[in-house]
């Protein structure tokens, strides 16, 4: 969250990490996932991350090689 001179909420920054990959069958096969993070909810990012890191689908993510990767930034 960024805040104006006065210190009142102005704007969020969202933060995208994609890992894109081909048609891989044993992706399709585990569906999709969404997870978010906001500083000012009283979360652990620390944590948070961990979290992410320890799913079940990272055995299957960790033998294939994404096709692109792609990070990015978007006011909301």
């Amino acid at each position: 969250m960024f805040a104006d001179n006065h210190g009142e909420h102005d704007h969020y920054v969202q933060v995208h990490c994609e890992l894109r990959y081909g048609l891989v069958p044993a992706l399709q096969a585990l569906g999709s996932f969404d997870s978010w993070f906001f500083h000012d909810a009283g979360d652990d990012l620390e944590e948070w991350a961990r979290g992410l890191s320890e799913r079940a689908a990272w055995t299957t993510i960790r033998t294939l090689k994404p096709a692109q990767i792609r990070v990015y930034k978007e006011l909301v």
